[in-house]
């Protein structure tokens, strides 16, 4: 059973930076319990306060995660996966582990275009593509924008230690979404690497899709 301690990370984690007041209504309880909650996490170095302006007024604090708390978040095989990557540097080169990424990218691609094959529309090639990476721990979900374009949005990378060590990792997944959701365009517009907390792309397609955000 989920505890409110887990609630509030994962609200955290995949809405950003809260306040007590949107905490409390999450949670269902008073601000007064949430902050009861959020001091017990800051105190656990998984929380930190920041101070945010919105217009005039005073100045309001907001809590975020810490480096600690985004550990908690699974990082599949990290240790395993940098030091296997290093080892293919240092025996075959840049080229070698180029061509390793080469190699996991088609079979990935092949993966993925069967898992699409009954998808004929933009909505259903989007609703599949973010259930396949949910399932594989990015924490992904689409919106329709208002402007009518898609974003895909992955709040987690159970990757990231890998890809902070090869950043082709993150350059394969871009080619993956541009070939899947062709002729879409596919644009990252925020980067876990860069400093964003999440990676979000935005989709701009030529069908016609008159649909509510999914």
């Amino acid at each position: 059973m989920k505890t409110p301690a887990d609630a509030i990370l994962l609200l955290l984690k995949t809405k950003g930076e809260k306040s007590t007041l949107a905490v409390a209504e999450h949670l269902g309880v008073s601000r007064q319990a949430a902050r009861v909650h959020l001091e017990n996490l800051a105190a656990q170095r998984l929380v930190v306060t920041a101070t945010a302006r919105n217009g005039v007024g005073r100045p309001r604090t907001i809590w975020g995660l810490t480096e600690v708390a985004q550990a908690r978040f699974p990082d599949t095989h990290a240790q395993m996966t940098v030091e296997l990557i290093d080892a293919v540097r240092q025996e075959f080169g840049e080229d070698g582990l180029e061509r390793l990424l080469a190699r996991r990218e088609v079979a990935t691609a092949q993966s993925y275009k069967r898992a699409l094959e009954q998808a004929n529309d933009i909505v259903s090639r989007l609703t599949r593509l973010s259930e396949l990476r949910a399932a594989e721990g990015y924490m992904a979900s689409w919106y329709l924008e208002p402007d009518g374009s898609f974003l895909l949005v992955e709040d987690h990378c159970p990757i990231c230690a890998a890809a902070t060590t090869c950043q082709g990792f993150c350059r394969s997944e871009l080619t993956l979404f541009e070939m899947l959701l062709a002729p879409a365009k596919v644009e990252r517009i925020e980067h876990l690497l860069a400093g964003a907390r999440r990676c979000a792309y935005r989709i701009t397609s030529p069908e016609a899709h008159p649909v509510a955000a999914a």
